[in-house]
């Protein structure tokens, strides 16, 4: 039996295939339109993930969308109601949207589905709807490795609820309590997003990044007037200060009165004051997640933890839940977002709706999260040859022998091989690597290749047996979801003027043997890389240790800023091209910057994307 789960419609539009309980196939719009956190209808996603499992749509029993659009209408109805008279002019912006497409999504999704597999709209499969939290929960529970577990959900919001909590047994699960929007710890950090400057839903992991350059000196005035958060984790937002359930912004006057001044413009300085709104909301994000949790093992006696949902993107909290919370294994679907609802939806259907056994996987299910395309090598020497491009097709003992001795010599290398991730994260499917040990590594892939901001930490990849080698961490960590310190023994000691220093002037104290992937609290957002789910990257730390003595490599998202991670082999020729990349790997083929016919298009291709 197949399955066709489906998110569409808000932000990072995806499917995912499932036969007989068995994730087939997932992948984001975005990567096939090339347009960053594509919401419209997954025409592509569809499409591929009916490839990869080798059926039509004719072939499907149902399709399964994540979410239930009348009860999300309900909800800012209701919404708007309560704010009379305020929010005259985000309601009409709303409605025509709601009124013309996502009022009748039923219809839509039918015309849609019918399109993609060229059928009439009658032979379109059965529409199942599942909520929000459910697609969210089922996304991390059902794929995890345990049998039982404690399932806490965090995000902005999906339809009234923006905070869940779960246990799930066996095939089923059990929802426990909620919190309703307004009261969102995602809102409150996408306000702060919003406020310091960034894009809100892309911008949240940068002011994750910026948090340990200042100090949280309004993490009292946050808890003292914006959140009431009790001792069991729960919490409510006071409205006085947001504008988010009603206006066009996140934040008001009283908010900004409230934190010494307007919001900062974005691609403006950064301040000092934006260093400090970011380590003081990190503070109070990591210590709600922390009760949350605490109340969650107490209440269901789960030594399991599964997070889903935005929140549970943010992996200095997960690193701190896991080491000082009281659950002892953590599990993080990485594609945590609304992407992952399509998994989630796909196999709540399977396991809910239509009642089948689950049977934990080894490991997990998610396949090390590489459920994309692949590429053949005639389809990539076809594309190369289409681009004029120079290349060598070399056999694995001599390619991986020189990828890891030109990565020894600090040269930047774009990596393309096997199926390509799926979720936020690079994970050395389509990934830039460089040496962890070179000082200049950091600002290099920033300011040359990623073209973003130069505060921005990158992750190391390291061979998961030697994990615990590099950093404080006794876990796996496959997903890039868990932040955990740099050993004490590589360390480098700040001289007594180092440490004097503040915000964004700390960013050039090399901080451990591994510079290039030690943020400035010694800390690092790790992935581990295991043989079973990527041989490949695999063989490529170890021969780079063979060379070098270090079983890590810097791993960053293949793409520059605003643009999505890339998909194709086009796309990586594209971005190799465009970048200060040094060679470029596409499974057996390598190539060389310097023997390209041309070296750089004009800058004007940075406006097809839109800085995140």
């Amino acid at each position: 039996m197949h399955i066709l789960g489906i998110s569409a419609y808000y932000h990072d539009s995806a499917a995912c295939l499932v036969r007989d309980g068995e994730i087939v196939a997932a992948a984001q719009e975005e990567r096939f339109t090339r347009k960053k956190h594509d919401a419209g209808f997954p025409h592509h996603a569809v499409a591929f993930c009916l490839a990869a499992g080798g059926v039509s749509l004719r072939d499907v029993q149902h399709v399964a969308f994540y979410d239930k659009p009348l009860l999300k209408f309900e909800r800012l109805l209701e919404t708007y109601l309560a704010y009379v008279p305020k929010g005259f002019r985000s309601f009409v912006a709303a409605m025509p949207v709601w009124l013309k497409e996502k009022l009748f999504l039923k219809t839509t999704l039918r015309k849609e589905l019918a399109a993609v597999g060229n059928c009439t709209v009658r032979e379109v499969p059965p529409l199942l709807f599942a909520e929000h939290h459910q697609s969210h929960a089922a996304s991390a529970f059902f794929p995890s490795p345990f049998r039982e577990a404690a399932v806490l959900c965090l995000d902005g919001v999906g339809e009234w609820a923006t905070t869940t909590a779960w246990v799930g047994e066996g095939h089923a699960l059990h929802k426990r309590w909620e919190i309703h929007f307004p009261h969102s710890l995602g809102l409150l950090y996408s306000a702060f997003t919003y406020f310091t400057g960034f894009k809100v839903n892309s911008g949240e992991y940068k002011l994750m990044g910026l948090a340990p350059y200042g100090e949280p000196r309004y993490a009292g005035q946050i808890l003292e007037h914006l959140v009431d958060l009790k001792d069991d984790g729960s919490f409510r937002l006071n409205m006085d200060y947001f504008n988010f359930a009603t206006g066009l912004t996140m934040t008001n006057r009283r908010f900004a009165g409230l934190f010494e001044g307007p919001a900062r413009k974005p691609e403006s300085q950064i301040t000092q004051r934006e260093m400090d709104l970011a380590a003081s909301i990190q503070q109070v994000t990591e210590e709600i997640v922390l009760r949350l949790g605490r109340t969650l093992h107490a209440e269901t006696g789960q030594d399991n933890l599964c997070m889903a949902g935005g929140v549970a993107l943010n992996c200095v909290a997960n690193g701190r839940l896991l080491r000082e919370g009281p659950f002892k294994r953590l599990w993080l679907q990485p594609a945590a977002g609304d992407a992952g609802g399509a998994v989630g939806a796909a196999l709540a259907a399977w396991h809910e709706y239509l009642g089948h056994p689950r049977e934990p996987a080894h490991g997990d299910a998610m396949r090390g999260g590489y459920l994309g395309p692949r590429f053949s090598s005639d389809e990539i020497r076809s594309a190369l040859d289409a681009q004029h491009a120079t290349f060598r097709e070399l056999d694995d003992d001599i390619l991986f022998d020189l990828v890891a001795a030109l990565l020894n010599q600090e040269n930047v290398v774009g990596w393309f091989q096997g199926r390509m991730e799926f979720g936020p994260r690079a994970l050395g499917g389509r990934s830039i690597v460089g040496d962890p040990r070179s000082p200049r590594m950091q600002s290099t892939m920033n300011l040359k290749i990623k073209y973003r901001e130069s505060f921005r930490p990158f992750a190391p990849s390291v061979l998961a047996e030697r994990a615990g080698d590099y950093f404080e961490l006794e876990t796996e960590s496959p997903y890039m979801l868990l932040v955990a310190p740099v050993r004490e023994a590589l360390r480098i000691p700040m001289s007594e003027e180092q440490q004097r220093l503040f915000g964004i002037e700390k960013l050039h104290v090399p901080r451990s043997s591994i510079p290039a992937v030690t943020h400035v609290d010694f800390s690092a957002r790790i992935q581990t890389v295991h043989e079973e789910t990527n041989p490949r990257y695999h063989r490529l730390l170890r021969a780079f240790e063979e060379k070098s003595g270090c079983a890590v490599l810097v791993n960053t998202s293949f793409n520059v800023r605003g643009e999505p991670i890339v998909c194709t082999p086009e796309d990586a020729y594209r971005c190799f091209m465009r970048t200060e990349m040094d060679y470029l790997v596409l499974e057996n083929f390598l190539l060389a910057k310097s023997e390209q016919p041309h070296l750089r298009d004009s800058d004007e291709w940075k406006n097809e994307f839109t800085l995140d």
